[in-house]
């Protein structure tokens, strides 16, 4: 059996636990968002049963992308670090429902499958923990261009002053 691929349900049921690494260009979404298409997805993955008796997934993923800054447009290192609990379902129908029941923000429920890829499971994740618009919290001096800097020093309630006057 292949490292990547799992009978979910089974891997749940028997609590079964893997953990590995995956290089980042195996990955061709989360490469494609990457600069350098370089480095590496440490992932962790528990099967088990939440309160209720459904089969649960936790996975746990940690790894460093090379990431554009909207704001520079310079490259940086963004860590991911993201923690996930999906709960299992049989089919859509059921996720929905399982969805409803459960209503936890903090619980993902996915439909389950006996042949079920969990690169694909790693790089979704990692894609979710990524940011829609990458930063710096703060840019290197001298690269962010003038225009974004007089732009971020206007306050909209200077605005509202003046027209108070």
């Amino acid at each position: 059996m292949n490292a990547f691929v799992i009978d979910a349900f089974e891997f749940c049921r028997v609590k079964e636990r893997r953990d590995g690494e995956i290089e980042l260009s195996k990955l061709p979404r989360l490469a494609e968002e990457s600069v350098d298409k370089v480095g590496v997805i440490r992932w962790s993955l528990q099967g088990g049963s939440n309160s209720h008796g459904h089969p649960k997934l936790i996975l746990s993923i940690n790894g460093a992308v090379s990431l554009i800054c909207q704001r520079c447009l310079t490259p940086f290192v963004f860590d991911i670090d993201s923690e996930s609990t999906l709960v299992l379902a049989r089919d859509e129908a059921s996720a929905d429902e399982l969805d409803a029941l459960l209503a936890d923000e903090d619980v993902e429920v996915i439909v389950g499958e006996a042949e079920f890829n969990v690169a694909a499971l790693i790089e979704d994740e990692a894609l979710l923990a990524i940011p829609v618009s990458p930063k710096h919290e703060t840019c290197p001096a001298g690269l962010v261009p003038e225009s974004v800097i007089k732009e971020e020093k206007v306050s909209p309630f200077a605005v509202l002053k003046n027209l108070k006057q």
